[in-house]
C-alpha cells in the first residue's frame, strides 16, 4: 500500500536533490518488513544510493535500519545479519534479544516484605478500605517494568557500530541521523542526535527508542546537566516523525511504516480460515490480538491524520511512504520473535514494495525522475524474485580492509563514478 502527495511546485535550487528517510517502529517483526522494503527499493530504483541519504529519521524498531544505512552499511548486509544468516561481519542471535530483565525482578522482589508489613499494617488498623487505591498502587510497584533485559540489545548494537569502518558517535558520521525516544516523567520527545543529545551513544540512543514499554524496561541517560532521565519507545507521541525530515529542507522525502490494521477484505463467509482463529473475528485471539489490532489502528490513524497535515505544510516535498496491505494476514498473525518468520516477512514487503513501485508507476515514474531516480524494469516485473536470490557474495574483511573499502567506496562517490547495479 502505498501513500504519496506530489509537490504541487518543485523548488529549483541548481543543487543535486535532497532525499530524507523515515522509518516506524514496529517490534522486530516490523523491523523486517521495513528491511525487506528497503532492499526492494535498493534494488528498483537506479539513482537511489539508500546509504547516501541527506537526512534519517529512525523510531523504536526502525532506529536500527536507519543507523545502519547511515553508517553506510547496505540493505544487502543487513539481509545478510537478519535473514539469512550468513554474514561474515555480523552475527545476530535473536536469543539475546530475549532474555529476562533478572536485575529488574530482583529489584522489584527487594520491596516485597516493606510493602507487605505497610499492607498488613493497614489491614490490622482497619485502614484498607479507605486506602484501597493505595494498596493497588503499592502491589503495581512490585511489577516489573519490562520482561525482557535491553541491555542485550545495545551490547549487540555498540559492537556492530564499532566495527567495519562504522561508529557509534552521532558526530563522526556523514550524515544526520536522528533517533527518536520519549522522555517518560516529561512525555517529551528527545532527538538523539541533534544539538545537546548527540553525545549520547548511536547504540544507547537506539535502545532507548526501541524500549517498549511491557516488554523492555525503561532506558537511563544521563541529560547535560548530570539528571539521570528514563526514555521509552519513540512511537509514543508520533508513529513516523517525517515532520524531522520535512524540516530538513528535502526535496523527497521516503518513509516505511510496518503497522496497518488487519482487513481481510470481502472473503466468503464460508471461506476456510488459514489460522487458528477466525479472520473476521479478531477477539477469539484474546488480549494479544485485540491490542494488536488497537495498536495498528492507532498508529496508522495517527500517521494518516500526519501525512495530509504534511501536504499542507511543506507542499513543495514530494512524499512517498510505503506500507503493508491491509489483507496481509501473515503480517498480523505472525509471531514477531521466530528466526523462519522474519524472511517470510521480510519476502513479503519486498513483494508488496514491487509490487507498488510496477503498479503506480504512472504516478511515481516522472515523480521520482525530478529526483534522478529511474526504475529497473527487470526488477519491478510481473514475476516471481526472491529477496534473497540476488543479494552480492558474502565478503570478510578485517577492520583495515573494511575502512579501506570504505575509503574507496567515498573515492568512487566524490568521483561520481556510476554505483554497481545490485
Amino acid at each position: 500500500m502505498l501513500s504519496l502527495h506530489a509537490a504541487e511546485k518543485r523548488r529549483k535550487s541548481g543543487q543535486p536533490p535532497k532525499i530524507g528517510l523515515a522509518i516506524a517502529g514496529g517490534g522486530p517483526i516490523g523491523a523486517m518488513y521495513e528491511l525487506g522494503a528497503l532492499r526492494a527499493l535498493d534494488e528498483a530504483c537506479n539513482g537511489l544510493d539508500l546509504t547516501r541519504l541527506d537526512c534519517y529519521v529512525g523510531v523504536s524498531s526502525g532506529a536500527f535500519i536507519a543507523a545502519g544505512l547511515a553508517n553506510r552499511m547496505g540493505t544487502a548486509e543487513m539481509c545478510r545479519i537478519f535473514i539469512s544468516g550468513d554474514s561474515q561481519d555480523v552475527t545476530f542471535r535473536p536469543e539475546a534479544f530475549l532474555r529476562p530483565a533478572l536485575l529488574e525482578y530482583i529489584r522489584r522482589a527487594v520491596s516485597i516484605p516493606r510493602v507487605a508489613a505497610r499492607l498488613t499494617r493497614d489491614f490490622w488498623s482497619g485502614h484498607a478500605d479507605s486506602r484501597w487505591f493505595d494498596v493497588v498502587n503499592q502491589v503495581g510497584g512490585l511489577v516489573p517494568t519490562g520482561l525482557f533485559d535491553n541491555a542485550a540489545v545495545e551490547r549487540f548494537l555498540r559492537d556492530v557500530f564499532t566495527h567495519g569502518g562504522r561508529t557509534n558517535d552521532f558526530r563522526k558520521l556523514d550524515r544526520p541521523l536522528y533517533v527518536i525516544s520519549v522522555d517518560l516523567d516529561s512525555g517529551e520527545v528527545v532527538r538523539f542526535g541533534d544539538t545537546g543529545w548527540d553525545d549520547v551513544p548511536i547504540s544507547q540512543a537506539v535502545r532507548a527508542s526501541a524500549a517498549l514499554p511491557v516488554l523492555y524496561p525503561p532506558v537511563e541517560i544521563l541529560d547535560k546537566s548530570g539528571r539521570t532521565r528514563h526514555f521509552v519507545d519513540g512511537a509514543l507521541r508520533r508513529t513516523m516523525h517525517a515532520s524531522i525530515v520535512l524540516d530538513r529542507g528535502v526535496d523527497l522525502m521516503l518513509g516505511i511504516n510496518p503497522l496497518v490494521p488487519f482487513n481481510p477484505g470481502n472473503e466468503a463467509p464460508d471461506a476456510a480460515p488459514s489460522h487458528r482463529f477466525s479472520d473476521r473475528r479478531i477477539a477469539e485471539g484474546g488480549l494479544p490480538g485485540v491490542l494488536s489490532q488497537t495498536l495498528r489502528t492507532m498508529l496508522q490513524s495517527r500517521m494518516q491524520v500526519g501525512l495530509a497535515r504534511y501536504a499542507q505544510q511543506y507542499p513543495d516535498i514530494d512524499q512517498v511512504v510505503f506500507e503493508p496491505n491491509a489483507d496481509n494476514r501473515e503480517l498480523f498473525y505472525t509471531n514477531a520473535f521466530s528466526f523462519s518468520s522474519r524472511r517470510r516477512i521480510a519476502q513479503l514487503a519486498y513483494r508488496n514494495t514491487l509490487t507498488d513501485l510496477r503498479e503506480r508507476r504512472d504516478v511515481l515514474e516522472p515523480m521520482l525522475a525530478e529526483h534522478g531516480i529511474t526504475l529497473r524494469n527487470d526488477v519491478i516485473a510481473n514475476k516471481p524474485r526472491s529477496i534473497l536470490a540476488h543479494l552480492p557474495p558474502s565478503q570478510r574483511h578485517t577492520e583495515t580492509t573494511a575502512r579501506l573499502g570504505r575509503a574507496l567506496d567515498e573515492i568512487e562517490h566524490r568521483l561520481g563514478l556510476p554505483r554497481a547495479m545490485v
